[in-house]
């Protein structure tokens, strides 16, 4: 589609609807709308569904009066989640996907990004540009530093690292350790320097996400954590979420080189990058790092680009985890595209370096 279907307010309803039903006829869809306490007819109902056919967000089964649909990948991807009312159901409870989605890389979208929100990245990033021009080479690097800083800091945090934004500071610009903090905490603060000055140095590397710079990428950020590097052989499990990655080593490999191959496809740097975002962390290649590596991969892809550079420094952690959660169990990116609009609008207004 060269425009982005735009859903109307019953149609976000019904996708609602078939998020947590495999399939349903259109009578079935009405005694939903009834459940809701909704008017509606049977006439409007299929009048929507045959639009929602048309534009790819639903699938069909069958034909005539025994007609059933589903939502599609399409559907899933563009499904306007409440991703705090989602999460606020016990995990045992939820209806979303309990495992890794083959059928979802394959078909995403290359375009990911409404017409209005690509105006307001690119209005960001020529406001961004035009701070950065001709900048004094003395400023630049206070201003490198407070990006790596607050980047450093933050990323951690939603770790659970307990260092503060200045106990950060006095720890990337003087080597001054917090008392009362753990190795492994001021480890990870450090390996995120390294993480993000590897990138800068390497900017020419990270113009798409390859399977080379994201084990790079992610053995930097373990360094010294006891963390093995290369892709699991082994299953892990997420707090809190119904979820179970891939626990194959040769599946996770080829879902890399999946999200790899769709990344490579995509022409947008904005879509690249939100991609990687959502997509390591989805696939959680590693035994642990995952989306530490999926937030610095995703500031590569700007930054290679030479766009504005995000920190997360802005970012609700609970905010976050529930958006990531809905793509694990959903497939939707709208609260993870939120949340990374947001952040670039962020970084565009607050920083200013040269890439």
């Amino acid at each position: 589609m060269s425009q982005m279907f735009k859903l109307k307010e019953r149609q976000e309803k019904i996708l609602e609807i078939f998020l947590s039903n495999k399939t349903l006829s259109s009578s079935e869809v009405l005694n939903e709308f009834e459940k809701l306490g909704e008017k509606t007819s049977i006439a409007t109902i299929k009048r929507n569904i045959a639009e929602m056919l048309k534009s790819g967000f639903l699938k069909s089964f069958g034909g005539g009066r025994s007609a059933n649909y589903s939502i599609s990948i399409l559907g899933r991807i563009f499904s306007n989640v409440d991703s705090e009312k989602y999460i606020s159901i016990d995990p045992d409870k939820r209806f979303g996907l309990k495992s890794f989605n083959f059928e979802l890389f394959e078909n995403f979208p290359t375009k990911i990004f409404s017409d209005e929100e690509m105006e307001i990245l690119e209005n960001l990033t020529d406001r961004f540009r035009k701070k950065t021009e001709n900048l004094p080479e003395t400023i630049n690097k206070k201003e490198l530093e407070r990006l790596i800083i607050e980047l450093s800091w933050k990323s951690s945090k939603i770790e659970g690292n307990t260092y503060t934004l200045l106990d950060t500071e006095k720890l990337i610009l003087e080597n001054q350790v917090a008392k009362n903090k753990t190795k492994y905490e001021t480890q990870m603060i450090l390996n995120h320097k390294d993480a993000f000055l590897f990138i800068r140095e390497n900017s020419k590397n990270f113009q798409n996400l390859t399977k080379k710079n994201l084990q790079e990428l992610h053995s930097i950020l373990i360094k010294n954590l006891d963390v093995s590097t290369g892709f699991r052989s082994h299953p892990i499990g997420i707090t809190g979420s119904i979820y179970k990655p891939l626990d194959n080593f040769y599946q996770i490999s080829e879902a890399v080189e999946s999200l790899e191959k769709k990344i490579s496809e995509v022409k947008n740097p904005f879509a690249k990058s939100l991609l990687s975002f959502i997509g390591i962390s989805y696939i959680q290649p590693f035994e642990d790092g995952n989306k530490r590596t999926s937030r610095l991969m995703a500031n590569a892809i700007l930054m290679s680009h030479n766009l504005a550079p995000i920190s997360y420094r802005s970012i609700d952690e609970k905010t976050y985890r529930d958006a990531i959660l809905v793509f694990y169990e959903l497939n939707s990116i709208i609260p993870a595209k939120k949340i990374f609009i947001e952040q670039y609008e962020f970084g565009a207004k607050n920083y200013t370096t040269k890439n």
